[in-house]
C-alpha cells in the first residue's frame, strides 16, 4: 500500500488517465531526447495535464513526484541524451516491473533528467519515488548535479524538502530526543510531516486485513488496509487554506491516493469533495492499440465508489518539452 498527498496552493487541474502498452513516447527534450516504446500499460494521475505526477502500471510499480527545491539536475554534456522531468515518472511506469529493474536501469545514467519552468515562473524541482508489490522502494534525487538513490525496503516515508539523507538524519534526532511516543513535531513543514508519519505508519497493525470492499470477485481488494493508509494520509495533511509565504511549498492538501500494488487498485481521495472513489487497473483495456481513456478531475470534480465507467475515449495531453528549460545552478 502506497499512502500519497499532493500539497499545493491551487487547484493542479489534475485528471487520471489510462495509457495503454504499445505507445511510442519520448522524453520531449528536443534533439537529444530519448524515445521508447511503452511496455506496460498504466494509470496516471497529471499536473496540469503537463506531465505524470504519479501513477501505477499493470505490474503493480507505483511511481510518485515530490517537490524538493533542493533539486539540481545539472547541466548535461554536449549531445548527452536528456528527458524531461514532465515524462520521467511515465518513462519508469512504461519500462519496469519492478524497483530493481528500475534502479538498474536509472543508475546506468544513459541520460539526464532536465526540469522545466512551471506557469508560475518556477522550475518544477522534484524528486521521483518508486515501490512496487514486493514492498521494495527507491528514491531518486539530483543533489549539487548528480543522481543520488536510495534504495531499500526500509524507506517506507518520504516527503518534500530537505533531501532524503537529510529527512533521515532528522528521524534520527527525533528518535534519540526522548523517544517518539512522547513528543511529535507538530507544525505542517515537510520535516515535521516526515517524522509523524514515519511513528503512525509504525503504529498501523500490520497483519493482513481479511475484509475487502463488497462486490463481486472482480472488484474485490484489501479495503480496511486501503483506508488505514488513507486514514494516515489524512492525518498529517495540510488544511484547506494553509500555506507558508516564505515556503511555497508548504500548501493545502488538495488531494490524496492510496495505491494497492498487490491488487493493482487505486483509491482518490479529493480534499475537496466528501467521497472517495477507485479504479481498478484489472477492469481496464490496457493492450496495444487500446483506446487512450480520460477521467476528469479538474476543477473538483469526484466520484464515488468504482469509477472505471466514468472514463471516456480523450486525446493523450502532451508533454511538457524542455523549451522553457530551468537554469542549471
Amino acid at each position: 500500500m502506497v499512502g500519497r498527498s499532493m500539497d499545493w496552493g491551487e487547484d493542479m487541474m489534475s485528471n487520471m488517465w489510462v495509457l495503454p502498452r504499445g505507445m511510442q513516447r519520448d522524453g520531449r527534450g528536443g534533439k537529444n531526447t530519448i524515445s521508447w516504446v511503452s511496455k506496460y500499460g498504466s494509470l496516471i494521475v497529471t499536473a496540469y495535464d503537463i506531465g505524470t505526477a504519479e501513477g501505477m502500471n499493470e505490474k503493480g510499480l507505483v511511481v510518485n513526484e515530490l517537490a524538493l527545491v533542493e533539486s539540481n539536475y545539472g547541466k548535461p554534456a554536449v549531445g548527452a541524451k536528456v528527458i524531461s522531468l514532465s515524462t520521467w515518472p511515465q518513462y519508469v511506469l512504461d519500462n519496469h516491473a519492478t524497483v530493481a529493474e528500475a534502479v538498474a536501469d536509472l543508475s546506468k545514467e544513459t541520460f539526464r533528467v532536465q526540469t522545466v519552468l512551471l506557469a508560475n515562473g518556477r522550475p518544477a524541482n522534484m524528486h521521483l519515488v518508486i515501490s512496487d508489490a514486493t514492498g521494495d522502494s527507491a528514491v531518486f534525487e539530483y543533489v549539487d548535479g548528480k543522481l543520488v538513490i536510495h534504495h531499500g525496503r526500509q524507506y517506507k516515508v518520504v516527503t518534500n524538502s530537505p533531501t532524503y539523507d537529510k529527512q533521515l538524519a532528522i528521524m534520527e534526532y527525533w528518535k534519540d530526543a526522548g523517544g517518539l511516543e512522547k513528543s511529535l513535531p507538530g507544525t505542517s513543514r515537510a520535516a515535521d510531516r516526515f517524522v509523524r508519519t514515519n511513528y503512525l505508519l509504525g503504529a498501523l497493525p500490520t497483519e493482513e486485513s481479511k475484509k475487502y470492499i463488497s462486490g463481486s470477485p472482480q472488484q474485490k481488494f484489501q479495503f480496511q488496509a486501503a483506508m488505514s493508509v488513507l486514514s494516515l494520509m489524512r492525518s498529517v495533511g495540510t488544511p484547506l487554506g494553509y500555506s507558508l509565504e516564505e515556503q511555497p511549498w508548504v500548501s493545502s492538501t488538495i488531494w490524496r491516493t492510496v495505491s494497492d500494488s498487490s491488487n493493482r487498485v487505486v483509491l482518490f481521495d479529493s480534499a475537496m469533495a466528501p467521497s472517495t472513489f477507485w479504479v481498478r487497473l484489472d477492469d481496464l483495456d490496457l493492450k496495444p492499440g487500446a483506446p487512450v481513456k480520460k477521467l476528469v478531475l479538474a476543477g473538483g470534480k469526484t466520484y464515488s465508489g468504482n469509477a472505471v465507467d466514468h472514463f471516456v475515449d480523450a486525446k493523450l495531453f502532451t508533454f511538457q518539452d524542455l523549451t522553457d528549460v530551468a537554469p542549471a545552478k
